[in-house]
């Protein structure tokens, strides 16, 4: 039996699933955002682990992701759902290294912007040991999932994302 209702209230899902749900409050209008997040191939220029999603058509992608020690873990997923300006909702294809599913929503919060919220489920590779490793490694999807919404809402409230390292071009001038 499925169950269709949002992942966050779904009284079905599997007992090795994780789930994540994260929001934050953007400073600019629901369709805006929408528009940026849909162009799955945007996606990369703020989630940090993701090393490329390749477009296949308008309901189909291919994701390449960093995971612990140097690997990357590969999928493709599906739009099963989407609502412009409001929400997109994904599944994860048969195969894929990390099974996933998720939505994205997009509320208006009048004058303060959009609370953009996202909801992920996902089965960690080699179960609860593979999550703990991937905690240690910062890549567990619910750290990221945080800090990709942190640098969503500087992306598209400053059109740049803050970094307290500098970058190898940086470190270059300054020797320069």
């Amino acid at each position: 039996m499925t169950d269709d209702a949002p992942s966050a209230t779904a009284k079905h899902t599997s007992p090795d699933q994780d789930l994540t749900m994260q929001s934050v409050t953007i400073g600019r209008p629901a369709d805006e955002l929408f528009a940026y997040f849909r162009d799955f191939s945007n996606l990369s220029s703020f989630m940090d682990n993701v090393e490329r999603i390749d477009v296949i058509d308008e309901h189909r992608s291919h994701w390449v992701v960093k995971a612990p020690a140097g690997k990357t873990v590969e999928w493709d997923a599906t739009v099963t759902a989407e609502e412009p300006g409001r929400s997109i909702s994904w599944q994860s294809e048969d195969g894929a290294d990390v099974p996933n599913s998720g939505r994205v929503t997009f509320t208006d919060a009048g004058a303060r912007g959009t609370v953009v919220s996202a909801t992920i489920a996902y089965d960690p590779p080699a179960g609860i040991v593979g999550k703990v490793i991937a905690k240690l490694f910062q890549r567990e999807p619910a750290i990221q999932a945080r800090r990709d919404l942190r640098r969503f809402k500087q992306l598209m409230e400053t059109g740049e994302i803050a970094t307290s390292s500098r970058t190898q071009t940086q470190l270059q001038e300054e020797r320069a």
